[in-house]
């Protein structure tokens, strides 16, 4: 069985029907007994306080948040190299639910900023190139809506999506690059100095799993909805065609 095989409308609205369920549960599952363990099962810690529970929203949001730019751009360099109007619709679909994982990971990173920093901004090169990835993500939205035939969008989205991968890898990395700054170190790290402790970590990896299979769900819902859309659209235009 090839992975291309799922380039067809028709296999892939079916595979998705059948793993959506198990997808939804999934997530559900995870998110919900990842935040119970994280916030009522695990200590303070000795310097952030109970403030230091926001990183099982925060975490799993941000990591969402640059993987689904990583997922949009291979998406959207298939669509250019075999044009397959899946992938292009799948970049699409994941773009709204990126920017909302952005939305949340920086809203979260006020309020956790505030009684650490004492600031809930600072111009920090990590946040900056995290609040400049939120802009491309609704650009990204934008200029789909913009353009009204759709190989077209899905080309200069493509081209954007390349662009916008540099402050993908730039949020991604930017703990390692930049030493400077208020933005704390990584707080996944194969450091066992940096790294986490294990009494928050195990919620953590509940929280950034279910994170994950909620990105998946989401996406393949969506991308379900937008080849629908297309079929209506089609469907519409022939109608048009044939009353003229």
């Amino acid at each position: 069985m090839s992975i291309w095989e799922y380039a067809n409308p028709k296999k892939f609205l079916r595979t998705s029907e059948r793993v959506l369920p198990a997808l939804w549960v999934a997530a559900g599952a995870c998110i919900v007994g990842g935040l119970i363990w994280g916030f009522f099962f695990t200590p303070d810690d000795y310097r952030q306080g109970s403030t230091v529970k926001i990183i099982y929203l925060h975490v799993p949001a941000a990591l969402m948040a640059i993987n689904a730019w990583f997922m949009m751009l291979v998406a959207s360099l298939i669509w250019v190299i075999r044009r397959h109007h899946v992938s292009a619709l799948a970049a699409k679909a994941a773009a709204p639910v990126g920017v909302v994982m952005t939305l949340i990971a920086l809203i979260t990173g006020a309020i956790w900023g505030q009684p650490m920093w004492g600031t809930w901004w600072a111009w920090d090169p990590r946040l900056t190139s995290f609040l400049v990835l939120f802009l491309f993500y609704l650009g990204y939205i934008a200029l789909w809506e913009a353009i009204d035939n759709p190989d077209t969008a899905a080309d200069l989205t493509s081209i954007l999506c390349l662009v916008g991968s540099v402050f993908a890898v730039l949020s991604r990395y930017a703990v390692n690059f930049w030493n400077q700054g208020l933005h704390q170190g990584a707080s996944l790290s194969l450091d066992k100095e940096e790294n986490v402790a294990d009494v928050f970590a195990f919620p953590l990896y509940a929280c950034m799993a279910g994170f994950g299979l909620l990105f998946v769900a989401l996406v393949l819902y969506r991308t379900g909805t937008e080849i629908r859309a297309r079929r209506m659209s089609a469907l519409i235009a022939r109608e048009r065609m044939m009353d003229a």
